[in-house]
C-alpha cells in the first residue's frame, strides 16, 4: 500500500467516490459517525482518517480499503465519457447550442449508452440540503419524467430550474427541498400556456467541496 498515510491521495479518493455515488458531506458524516469539521479536514487533506474510519468508508462505498489508500490508476478513466457542464440553460436554446460551458465532467460508458447527458451548475439555495450553490448535477436529457424524479425544468421562458416533480391527473407540482420555498403548482392548461417544459432528469450529484 504505497499510499498509506498520504493525506492528499486519501482526500482525492474520498472525493472521487463521493462524486461517483452522489453523496454529500452531511450524508457521509452521518454514515460514519464523525463531525462535519473532522470529515472536512479529510477531504481537504489536512488530516488522515483512522483505519477504522477508512474501513467504514470502504464498506459504505462497496470498495476495498486499498481503493481509498492508494493512488488511483488512470486506467479507470479509459472507459469514461466526457460531457459539458453548463453554467446556465436559458429557454429556447437547444442544449447543444448553449455557449456557457464552464467545465467538463466524466460519466461511465455504461451510463452514456442510456441517453444524452450534460452537467449543470446549481444556483441558489432552493434545493438545499440536497443540492447546494455551486454543486454540479449530471442530467439525462428527456422531455418527460416520473413522480419524485429531480428534474430540470424551464418555466414561463425563464432559466432552467432544478426541482422535485410530482405528477397528478390535472397538473404537476415542482417542489424545492428547501422548505423556505413554496411548491409551484401548474395545471395542465398552464403547462401548455406558460409553458412548463421538462428538459432533463438529474441522475447524479457531483458535490462542491
Amino acid at each position: 500500500m504505497g499510499g498509506l498515510g498520504n493525506k492528499d491521495i486519501m482526500a482525492n479518493n474520498i472525493k472521487y467516490y463521493m462524486n461517483l455515488n452522489g453523496k454529500t458531506r452531511n450524508e457521509m458524516c452521518e454514515a460514519l459517525g464523525v463531525k462535519y469539521t473532522t470529515f472536512t479536514d479529510w477531504v481537504k487533506g489536512n488530516t488522515y482518517p483512522r483505519i477504522d474510519k477508512i474501513e467504514l468508508m470502504a464498506n459504505y462505498f462497496g470498495i476495498e480499503k486499498s481503493d481509498l489508500v492508494e493512488q488511483r490508476s488512470g486506467n479507470r478513466k479509459h472507459n469514461a465519457v466526457e460531457i459539458n457542464v453548463l453554467g446556465r440553460v436559458a429557454a429556447g436554446i437547444p442544449i447543444d447550442a448553449v455557449e456557457e460551458i464552464i467545465d467538463t465532467e466524466e460519466i461511465t460508458e455504461d451510463m452514456a449508452k442510456t441517453g444524452t447527458f450534460f452537467g449543470l451548475q446549481i444556483h441558489g439555495n432552493s434545493m438545499e440540503p440536497k443540492f447546494s450553490e455551486g454543486d454540479i448535477v449530471i442530467v439525462r436529457q428527456q422531455d418527460d419524467a416520473e413522480t419524485d424524479d429531480i428534474v430540470i425544468a424551464i418555466v414561463n421562458g425563464d432559466e432552467a430550474t432544478c426541482k422535485k416533480l410530482k405528477k397528478y391527473h390535472d397538473g404537476i407540482v415542482l417542489i424545492s427541498t428547501n422548505p423556505a420555498y413554496e411548491p409551484m403548482y401548474f395545471s395542465n392548461k398552464e403547462i401548455m400556456d406558460k409553458p412548463v417544459k421538462i428538459i432533463g432528469v438529474v441522475k447524479e450529484l457531483r458535490a462542491k467541496f
